[in-house]
């Protein structure tokens, strides 16, 4: 077993062969927080990580000499000798918030247990991972609150949760309950969260922690463009490469919190969970309350260390279903070719060039629907428009598969537009306050999803078309944030639980519909990366990353979005130039290049590109079609920052090593400009690769310590031949020679 109990020393070490963690028992039956980290020899007793002193100002119950204050604690409480940021809070019936959790038992046993109603890993044999459950309770209220841990035997990874049950006579409020807490002995760490807005999502952002509270979140009902529900705690002295690491991801897709507090003994506590801001549970007797899941990572072995580990979790035992471990199809999406100007003819037009090129699945985006000619009007009602499509969606649909392709659809199941008729029957289904201005967001109101009623007419009418059609993939937007959150459902000492209801909502909704049509492939979208988040790649096993397609920019949300995601869950598209965002022309060469890096499609009407650039996307086509399980199911390295260089790289090694490839893009030419050489990693150290397009072969360590030469045509002057220009790229085919 991977956990471990010492009865005398009242001691729980959770470890595999690359990490340890240590739990103890208080001396006042309350769980105190020892170690995590590398992995560390077993031993009866590690009670000396455990230090008392009697302290000025320090407030204490019996021992002065001991104070929660100063104790690294495991899931802690405020208002009994501590004074930080606590863990959990509850609200009771006479007005206090004081609650005294301490030990009654543990469960220790093989395998995971699944989340009721909430996504999370899971395991597919109990040999996997060891699962710690302890038993805390309440007296005074009768409450209980138990604590998951699970340990997976082949990740450096813990999956950790919690619950509360209400087992005494009277209802009380949880407004605090974490998924993740943990005191770390210091503070001598970098912070790095990954922030940004529309169209510039998860762009990184490093600074050293200090006394007091680093946090970010989100308020807004998703996770949200702004800030992603994942962050980073390295030493300052570890890189990509070497150092200690340790990442911490909530498995959430609404409101969250992730914070560090520093106290001014240099203790860091680290929380990962819902937003308390807005947020209240009502616990009746007899129920229970369970968070998302939160998982930690640890490496020593540098940043791209612990991004591999989430990556290999997140692709084999988060996502899930048929098309987990299956290569994703080459896509090409009508909307930056179309918008809502389209009607049928046009779209089969626009998929016959997509086949003739190696396109493999056409989807029809925004405007297929209702009396959608805009986006002020249709969304909610889920039939087919027949003036643009007389024969519906399943004419459409049959008419793309008689092409030889595969046809996806666009929908947005949570919005409804007042210029709807599912409005003007049901204006009470849009979440909004009485007596309150209601915003709108891209001319729409938010349905509530905290309602099953609305959830159950979304789906029947959702249903209805894909029962009809042949649908092989669906796009699933979200193109607002929340406001005005209040359910008229519900009663007035519930309305704190509609945002985390409405979440519950959408992750019912994606359930009914995964186990119904179980062969189609689902991409998350929210106006791009809005609810970019590991919840959702539980039900999607990939995500629209941002609605910016503009290769340049991509390389920056796509390198951040690689510390916490794997490559195969970007959806990553070739568009068309002046770019629709940022009016920017771009070698179509290096849009293929940096779109290869995910699931990779088309934003455009091929029709309307040159024979020179129809041959260009053939080509690029066959390339992903010949690597792309290289790519999307590789280990994959970050080589070079973007938000540190001119020059940005990255590679993915097959898992034989026999293949890699490396991807090299310049942002801006230089002149004259010095040799450059990558050096390389995950190769085999002593194999023979020969590097597509040079007449050498190297061993692998030789590229991974020499570097591989990368010098561009700027070197020196240039006076035939290739040339250099802003936005060069290319990307680097390595294979193994026959030994």
């Amino acid at each position: 077993m991977s956990v471990i109990f010492h009865q005398a020393s009242r001691e729980f070490h959770l470890c595999n062969d690359g990490i340890s963690y240590i739990i103890k028992i208080l001396p006042n039956d309350q769980l105190g927080q020892l170690y995590f980290g590398k992995r560390i020899h077993d031993r009866e007793d590690f009670g000396y990580l455990l230090e008392f002193a009697n302290r000025p100002m320090t407030s204490v119950q019996q021992d002065y000499g001991f104070s929660m204050e100063h104790v690294r604690q495991e899931y802690p409480a405020y208002g009994t000798t501590d004074f930080r940021v606590p863990a959990l809070e509850v609200l009771q019936e006479d007005g206090s918030r004081l609650t005294n959790f301490t030990y009654e038992s543990h469960r220790i046993f093989a395998g995971k247990p699944k989340l009721k109603d909430l996504p999370a890993t899971y395991v597919e044999g109990e040999e996997e991972a060891d699962t710690l459950e302890i038993t805390l309770t309440d007296k005074l209220l009768d409450m209980k609150l138990i604590l998951l841990y699970t340990v997976f035997n082949g990740e450096n990874a813990i999956a950790r949760s919690a619950r509360f049950e209400n087992h005494g006579k009277k209802a009380v409020h949880v407004t605090r309950a974490m998924s993740l807490s943990l005191d770390l002995p210091d503070c001598d760490y970098d912070w790095i969260q990954f922030s940004g807005a529309w169209s510039r999502e998860r762009q990184v952002k490093a600074r050293r922690l200090e006394q007091g509270i680093l946090a970010v979140s989100s308020a807004r009902g998703h996770s949200s463009h702004n800030h992603n529900p994942f962050i980073v705690l390295k030493r300052p002295e570890a890189d990509e490469f070497q150092g200690e690491v340790m990442g911490f991801s909530l498995v959430y897709s609404g409101n969250f919190l992730a914070q560090a507090e520093v106290d001014t003994y240099n203790v860091t506590r680290v929380m990962l969970g819902i937003n308390p801001f807005a947020f209240s549970w009502k616990l009746e007797s007899g129920e229970t309350f369970q968070t998302p899941e939160a998982v930690m990572a640890y490496s020593g072995e540098g940043l791209n260390g612990m991004s591999q580990t989430l990556h290999r979790l997140y692709r084999s035992r988060l996502a899930r279903g048929v098309w987990r471990d299956r290569v994703r199809p080459v896509l090409l999406n009508n909307w930056e070719a179309t918008y809502f100007d389209f009607n049928e003819e046009k779209l089969v037009d626009i998929a016959k060039a997509a086949r003739e090129d190696g396109v493999e699945l056409f989807v029809l985006d925004d405007g297929w629907f209702g009396a959608r000619s805009s986006d002020s009007s249709g969304l909610g009602d889920w039939y087919a428009n027949e003036e643009r499509l007389p024969n519906g969606i399943k004419g459409l649909s049959e008419k793309i598969e008689a092409l030889g392709m595969k046809f996806g659809l666009w929908v947005e199941l949570e919005m409804v537009n007042p210029d709807s008729d599912l409005y003007r029957q049901h204006p009470d289904w849009a979440l909004q306050t009485p007596g309150r201005t209601c915003s709108q967001g891209r001319n729409q109101l938010v349905l509530d999803f905290a309602r099953k009623e609305v959830v159950d007419h979304i789906y029947n009418m959702i249903a209805k078309i894909l029962s009809e059609s042949k649908v092989s993939y669906i796009k699933w937007d979200m193109n607002r944030s929340i406001t005005e959150c209040y359910s008229k459902a519900f009663p007035a000492d519930r309305q704190g639980e509609i945002f985390h209801r409405y979440i519950l909502g959408v992750y019912s909704l994606y359930e009914r519909l995964i186990q119904n049509f179980p062969e189609i492939l689902f991409e998350s979208c929210a106006s791009g990366g809005g609810r970019f988040d590991a919840g959702m790649l539980y039900y999607a096993p990939q995500c629209w990353t941002s609605d910016d397609s503009d290769a340049v920019e991509r390389i920056k949300i796509q390198y951040g979005t690689s510390f916490g995601y794997p490559v195969v869950s970007m959806g990553a598209h070739v568009s068309a130039t002046p770019n629709h965002q940022l009016y920017r022309l771009t070698p179509l060469e290096t849009r293929g290049n940096v779109a290869y890096f995910g699931a990779f499609g088309y934003e455009l009407d091929l029709q309307k590109l040159s024979e020179d650039e129809r041959k260009t996307v053939r080509k690029q086509i066959a390339f992903m079609k010949e690597y792309r399980e290289v790519i999307q199911f590789g280990t994959f390295y970050r080589l070079q920052s973007p938000f540190e260089h001119n020059i940005a790289a990255w590679m993915v090694v097959s898992e034989d090593k026999k293949t890699a490839l490396v991807g090299y893009y310049k942002i801006l030419n230089d002149v004259n400009c010095e040799f450059r050489r990558l050096r390389l990693k995950g190769l085999d150290p002593d194999a023979k690769y020969e590097v597509e397009g040079k007449d050498n072969w190297f061993y692998g360590d030789e590229l991974m310590n020499g570097g591989l030469v990368t010098t561009d045509p700027s070197a020196g002057q240039v006076i035939a031949g290739e040339v250099c220009t802003d936005f060069w790229s290319k990307i680097y085919v390595l294979k193994e020679k026959d030994r």
